[in-house]
């Protein structure tokens, strides 16, 4: 895993070649948007719609790369086939590196690390059994035209969400629509 991680940042950084940014620019983007969330593992297991809400803080190193390090208020889970309803938030803290393939369009990929704000198997409790930090690896498109972004991310998780279990990690698609504000 990870050296497909490191294989893929090498060719986002290889693929970048046309000017689109502002370098030396730091942004803040406050974005809020819809995930689609489930739980692998467990072919039961449906997808369930939540809210996600946030902001990421960014620096244009260059005119075809920047880094952004967010914060983002995430619900996640999953449904299953009887009806059951897991719910599951996070606060979500990616470090992602944008690379700009085109004018306004960047592919993005990195880190992220989660902490279990909530944990529910319909009104049942169950944060005592999860692992409260998550790891995944989002990796996603957005796309800028007058400073408003639109940002598709699919988070790949890495950690079991239930301590000791054999499987189940959160796989999280999320579509966001933002505003960059630059800082300086």
């Amino acid at each position: 895993m990870k050296k497909l991680f490191l294989m893929a940042v090498a060719a986002l950084m290889a693929i970048a070649s046309v000017r689109a940014q502002n370098p030396g620019q730091f942004f803040l983007k406050p974005m809020v948007g819809g995930t689609l969330a489930t739980v692998t593992g467990n072919s039961d297991n449906k997808m369930k719609f939540g809210f996600v809400g946030g902001f990421d803080l960014g620096y244009d190193f260059s005119d075809n790369f920047a880094l952004t390090l967010g914060a983002l208020y995430t619900m996640q889970g999953a449904k299953n086939d009887i009806g059951g309803d897991g719910k599951m938030d996070y606060i979500n803290v990616p470090l992602l590196a944008n690379v700009y393939v085109t004018k306004g369009l960047a592919i993005k990929a990195g880190p992220q690390v989660g902490f279990m704000t909530r944990a529910k198997d319909e009104d049942e409790d169950i944060k005592d059994i999860c692992n409260k930090v998550d790891f995944s690896i989002p990796v996603g498109l957005s796309y800028e035209f007058s400073n408003f972004i639109i940002d598709a991310r699919y988070n790949i998780g890495v950690s079991k969400i239930v301590k000791g279990a054999s499987s189940g990690r959160n796989s999280v698609i999320m579509l966001t629509v933002g505003y960059k504000i630059p800082l300086n």
